[in-house]
Formats: C-alpha cells, structure tokens, sequence
C-alpha cells in the first residue's frame, strides 16, 4: 500500500474525496517532490511566520496585564518585543513568498515541458481528437488554475494552516475552554463549504471544456475571415462567437455565485464563534475568573485566525477548479502514443530502397475501412505515381511510410524490414516529405529550410534553395534568408512557401522521397524549374509521388490507381490508357475539362 505524504495529513477533510487526494499525491510524487529542499526551507519559514504570528495575542495579553499592574519595566520592554517580532516575521514573509513563486514557476514550466514534449512525441490519430486550439489552451487557462491552487496550497495550506495551528495554541495557552467554545462552530461550517466545493469542481470541468471550444472557435473564425467576407457572413461567426461566450459566461457566474456563498458562510461561522467566545469571557470576568488580559489576548487570537480560517475553508473551491484542470492535464499525459520503437530496435539498413506493402490495411475507425488488402512493391530508385479520386487512400498509404500512422493488418516493409521493427529516428532519416499542405515554423527562411539537418551550412541551404527555384525570390527579400516567414509562413505566397518546403526537402537528401502534390501551389515557369529539380532529385531514389499533372504522372516508372481504399490498376501510363479503365477516364475527364495549358490527371 502506497504510503500517504505529508499533504495527506494536511489536506483539510473536504478536499479528501473521489479522486482529489490521489491526484494531489501524483503531483506531489512527479513535480513538487524533487523541490523538497527548497520546500524544507519553506517550512522552516512557515514555522517562523507561524510562530511569530501566535506570539501576538501572548503579547497583548502580557502588556494588558502589565498596564493593569503598573509594571514599568514590562510596558517599556513591550515595544521592543513588538519590533522583534514584526521584524522577524516580515523577513520570514519575504523569503517565504520569494522561494515559495521560485519554486511554482519551475513546477508550471516543468509541467508545461512534460506536456508539450508528449504532445509532441503523440500519434497524429491521438492529437486528431482535439483542435490545436483546444490544446493550445491547456498552457494558458488550465496552468492558470493549477498554479493559483499551487500557490494557495503552499500559502494557505501550509502556511495559514500552520498560523491558526500556533494560534489555537496560544489560544489554549491563555484559555482552554474559550478554545473548545470557538471549535464547537467548525464542524457546522465545514459541511457547506465540501459541498460548495464539489458543484465548484463540475462547473470548473464544464467551464474549462467551454474555454477550450470557444479558443477554437475564435481561432476558426479568424482563419477562415477571408471566406466569411466574402460569403458576407460575419453576421454568422459573430453569432456563433457570441453563443460561445455567453456559455462560457453562465458557467462563470455560477462559479462566481457558489464561490460568493463562501465567505457569507465563513463569515457568519466565526461570528458565532466570537459572539460564544465574548458571552462566555464576559460572565468570567463577571465573576473574577478572568482578566481583561486574558480578554483581550484570546479575543485578538480569535480574530487573527478568522483570516486564515476563511482562507482554508476558500482552499477547497480553488482547489476544486484546479483538479478539474489537473485531471484533463493527466489525461492527456496517460495517453501512451502507440507508435513507438520496439525495445532495442536496430536501425534501418538500407540497401536498395525497395518499398513494399504486404496485405495491408488500415481504419481510422473501426468502421471506416481507409485501406483494404494492399498488396504491392515499389521498385526501389524508381518513381512510383498513386492516382486516384479524393478520398481514395492516397494520402493515407503514404504516410504509412514514415509511420506516421502504423498498420491495422499486413506490414510496410523496406528492404524486408517491417517498419515496427527498426527504430523510428533511423527510418525517418532515410524518408522526405513534401505535401500540399505546407508547414513553415515561424522562424527565418535559413531555419526552415534547414529544418531536417540542422548541422547544415550556409552554402549547403543555398544550394537546396536555388535547386528548389528559391534562391532569387529569396534574396530578392531585405533580410535574404534570415526573413521570418511569419505565423505558417503566411509573408510568403504560396508558391514561395512551397518552393521552401521542397528546398527543406532537398537539403535532406533522402533516399525515399515522399512528394504529395508537391508542385501544385507553382505557376508555369515555378514548376518548370522545379520539375528539372525535382528530376535531378529523383534519379537513383525510391520516390512515391502523389500528383495529378500528367506530366508528372507520365514520368513515373509505375503508376498505381486507387478507389475505395484498394488498387484497382497498376502500370505504366500507356499501358494504362489502352487498358480504358479508370486511369484512362479520369485522364480524359481532365483534358476535356481543363482550360489550362499545363495537363492534368
């Protein structure tokens, strides 16, 4: 059985259902525990404030009864003491909040890492499930809830709970039964205040779902706002814009009204208490049980508590919110990518570069079926062209390759070598990607070109760029190649976009080259100098071409015809075309139908 930490003897008993504590052990365990240095001085200081702050009330006391006495010597010595004290516990403040925010700041950023890297290192399937967006605001809005209640736990778990701890012993010390009256009240105000937390935590999960659908929806909006002038339908995205909002505002309000019903409780709780306290103390002074010292030195210890009290029973909502957050941060962090290397895999050993897939087949879901028995080898050093109608597998066979997505049935093998059983990072170093759908990092021309070999010279990305029908339009810019391109390259077209991405490419100089619509973004004169590149390029390697110009198809050593996730013909374009199938049809379509003089397929 695991032991319990000592947040677990903390944590107040509100706080101690369903998953909360053993989400809190989890992040003690991964994040705060390697911290317990830091934390050790933390508590030491804690212990300081605690202390300082109970020695308070002791004072008054001391000082009431020294001017009830006429004790000169202690009513000259009582400002001293007060310096003392103030003194010592304001140094213990500071050094407590300053190592307290050092540490928080290393935990968020450390958890922010943890997560960043997993979504980085996840299956595309696992990312698909949820918008960039929606991911994005995992670091913003949830972090923010997580570090408020990281905060509060050491601020006022730790130190406020130590502060009314020292301060019901001073309580104790100057009367025991006036501290058995005021404890009485706790139990009557701590059963709402577990309640309230509870319904905190499911508007929390709720509002913080809302947070993430409503950054998506904003992040659409704006991306697609050329479409939307267009189609004059602002009025359209402003309405959905405001539905999200007003959502994610009626959440807010509840959260706001059931925090709201806290202090009112807390509040009214320790009214009691002292109202007890004063008729109590009141009849015993009556009677000459007590002095106005003790009076006033418990009365003072009371109200000093009233502050962290009501901080503690707030704790339970904040906390509340936070572990929704945290939950959906574990969430993400459990989910283990499947595509991962085999213990000890070897590294790809690439001889000829033959690719073939062997029974092949693959779903996205269990019932869409994307792939349905393939079965074919490529020739290694020739180019292979895939043809088919949109939505007929293409795509989806070729990032196969560098397992981007890993087989349902069947094996993709090079050279004999099934792709699960060599590492990932060598079977990726042998593959390049160019697709249609281009992806620059906001970062300098030089940077994303040198994206797949970062050890590249300068000479080295000036060659690729120029093979690539880059180099002039890059020099052409003020800044040449240290030029940002801006969010996903958007200060440049997307020719010029395109033409970086096949540099990025080039520069690789793989021996399988994955080309996805590669010169579809080019005008004439772009793809014919990029064509002649991408000829010089191809010669000699495996290359899997998916293009529907025909003049790239013509060139392909074998083209292979896709339809509902099958091939339905194979062979060379002449071939093809006397076998008047498919091929030959969608060949004739497009050259009836086209009015550009570049042909198409």
């Amino acid at each position: 059985m695991e032991k319990h930490s000592f947040l677990s003897q903390l944590v107040p008993p509100g706080l101690r259902r369903g998953d909360t504590l053993p989400t809190i052990r989890r992040l003690w365990r991964d994040w705060v525990r390697p911290h317990r240095s830091a934390l050790g001085v933390v508590l030491v200081l804690i212990a300081v404030i605690a202390g300082a702050t109970a020695f308070y009330p002791i004072l008054i006391k001391e000082a009431y009864d020294a001017f009830t006495a006429r004790n000169a010597h202690a009513i000259m010595l009582a400002p001293l003491f007060v310096i003392a004290i103030t003194s010592i516990k304001g140094f213990a403040l500071l050094g407590q909040t300053v190592l307290t925010n050092r540490v928080i700041s290393r935990i968020e950023a450390d958890m922010q890492t943890a997560l960043y890297a997993h979504l980085i290192d996840a299956d595309l399937a696992q990312l698909g499930r949820e918008s960039p967006a929606t991911l994005t605001q995992r670091f913003t809005t949830d972090f923010a809830y997580i570090k408020e209640a990281l905060t509060r736990l050491f601020t006022v778990l730790l130190r406020d709970g130590a502060t009314v701890i020292a301060l019901v012993g001073a309580m104790l010390w100057i009367d025991p039964t006036l501290t058995l009256v005021a404890g009485l009240i706790a139990p009557f105000v701590a059963l709402p205040v577990a309640r309230l937390g509870k319904k905190l935590r499911r508007v929390a999960t709720s509002t913080q779902e809302e947070i993430g659908a409503m950054a998506n929806l904003v992040s659409e909006s704006l991306a697609g706002a050329k479409v939307a002038k267009v189609f004059a339908m602002e009025g359209y995205l402003k309405g959905r814009a405001g539905q999200a909002f007003e959502t994610v505002r009626d959440l807010k309000m509840k959260a706001a009204n059931a925090r709201g019903r806290l202090d009112p409780l807390l509040e009214i709780g320790g009214g009691v208490a002292v109202a007890a306290v004063l008729v109590l103390i009141g009849w015993r002074i009556v009677e000459g049980q007590s002095t106005v010292g003790e009076f006033t030195g418990f009365v003072t210890a009371l109200l000093m508590a009233a502050q962290p009290v009501r901080s503690i029973g707030n704790l339970n909502a904040i906390v509340q919110e936070a572990m929704a957050a945290l939950r959906r941060y574990y969430d993400i962090l459990d989910l283990k990518p499947t595509i991962v290397n085999n213990r000890n895999a070897p590294a790809l050993n690439l001889t000829k570069g033959e690719l073939s897939f062997q029974q092949v087949s693959f779903h996205y879901r269990d019932d869409v079926i994307a792939l349905d028995d393939i079965n074919i080898t490529l020739p290694a050093g020739k180019m292979t062209a895939l043809v088919g109608r949109s939505g007929s597998g293409k795509s989806t066979l070729m990032a196969l390759v560098p397992r981007l997505y890993d087989v349902t049935g069947g094996a993709v093998k090079i050279d004999d070598q099934d792709l699960r059983e060599v590492s990932l990072a060598s079977l990726r170093d042998h593959v390049a990607v160019v697709s249609q759908d281009v992806v620059l990092f906001d970062d300098t021309i030089r940077a994303n070109i040198g994206f797949g070999r970062p050890d590249a010279s300068q000479a080295d990305i000036e060659a690729a760029a120029k093979a690539a029908a880059a180099h002039d339009f890059i020099i052409a810019l003020p800044e040449g190649y240290e030029t940002r391109v801006g969010d996903r390259g958007s200060r440049l077209s997307g020719g010029e976009r395109q033409r970086v991405s096949l540099a990025r490419a080039i520069l690789k100089d793989a021996p399988i080259l994955l080309l996805d619509e590669a010169t579809s973004a080019l005008d004439v004169e772009a793809e014919r100098m990029v064509q002649e590149a991408l000829d010089r390029l191809t010669q000699g390697r495996t290359t899997l071409v998916i293009a529907h110009r025909l003049s790239t198809v013509r060139r392909a050593d074998l083209i292979l015809v896709m339809d509902q996730g099958r091939i339905v013909e194979k062979g060379s374009h002449d071939d093809l075309v006397a076998g008047n199938g498919i091929y030959a049809r969608l060949q004739r379509l497009q050259l009836t139908d086209d009015i550009d003089p570049v042909e198409k397929i």
